[in-house]
């Protein structure tokens, strides 16, 4: 009988024949954590990526950047050993120039039928993906129920869905468009201390060490990914949240770091919020 992963990665084959690019995802429905060489993106990341580099990783590293139609890549070595624990296939939806709108319930799925226009549907388990033509920027939350996956984000393949496939409506590019498109700013430092004293972390190599592992933690977590990010964010701020270290540059790092694992830029500016109001900060 033929292993249940290597079935997934002759779907992938399939799909990627077809033109779409794909990837495996772990048990837990989330890409593969990168390799030691890519953590913290020490490689430059892939060249699809937000922040252009380098890496010519052969693993799948990178969550949706890895989505790719070479089927030499997707029946090589090290994909194949991510084939035999994967769970699940994913594919980028931005770069076959779709936009799934993710529907996760009853209430999301009545809304989409009242508003939007009928296009090709594929069922999940708990609601619908509705498929358009035409990419756009990802957002999650953008109401309740709906997530909009395009570009720089991965969907799970389901199966090919019912209906003719629609072009993507100004409904759907508003949704996101309503959103703001930067985490919310805050001061270039956090307060210092009541009284004023010298901070106890000024050498840069430690803070540069904390800002490093609190990305690693983010990066690593395979699974209740939205308390992770809190409880990271608590910890660093908790170390240097009243001593005036942290710049918006340290907190750009670690958003960053979050939304790569698929947290979107309001829950990681909730999360920042909840962890500075549980210090007092």
């Amino acid at each position: 009988m033929t292993h249940p992963a290597l079935i997934r990665r002759d779907s992938a084959l399939t799909l990627a024949a077809g033109g779409l690019p794909v990837l495996p995802l772990s048990a837990d429905k989330r890409p593969f954590g990168n390799c030691p060489d890519c953590r913290n993106n020490r490689c430059g990341g892939r060249p699809n990526m937000k922040t252009p580099g380098p890496c010519q990783c052969p693993r799948p590293c990178h969550g949706w950047a890895a989505a790719t139609t070479d089927p030499a890549v997707l029946s090589s070595g090290p994909w194949e050993g991510a084939w035999r624990r994967a769970g699940a296939v994913a594919y980028h939806p931005g770069a076959a120039s779709v936009t799934v709108v993710d529907l996760d319930d009853a209430d999301a799925i009545s809304w989409a039928r009242r508003t939007l226009p009928p296009t090709r549907t594929v069922a999940t388990t708990r609601g619908e993906h509705w498929i358009y033509r035409g990419a756009m920027q990802s957002a999650n939350g953008v109401r309740p129920g709906v997530d909009i996956k395009s570009s720089m984000s991965y969907a799970r393949w389901l199966g090919p869905g019912t209906g003719d496939m629609a072009a993507l409506p100004s409904t759907v590019r508003a949704l996101v468009e309503k959103k703001p498109s930067t985490v919310r700013p805050m001061p270039t430092t956090v307060p210092a201390p009541a009284g004023g004293g010298k901070c106890p972390h000024r050498s840069p190599a430690y803070l540069e060490r904390g800002i490093a592992m609190a990305e690693q933690r983010i990066t690593d977590a395979t699974s209740a990914v939205h308390n992770t990010v809190y409880a990271t964010f608590l910890a660093v701020l908790s170390a240097h949240g009243r001593c005036g270290c942290l710049t918006e540059a340290h907190m750009g790092r670690l958003f960053a770091a979050a939304q790569a694992k698929g947290e979107s830029p309001r829950h990681c500016t909730d999360a920042w919020s909840n962890a500075r109001t549980a210090l007092g900060l």
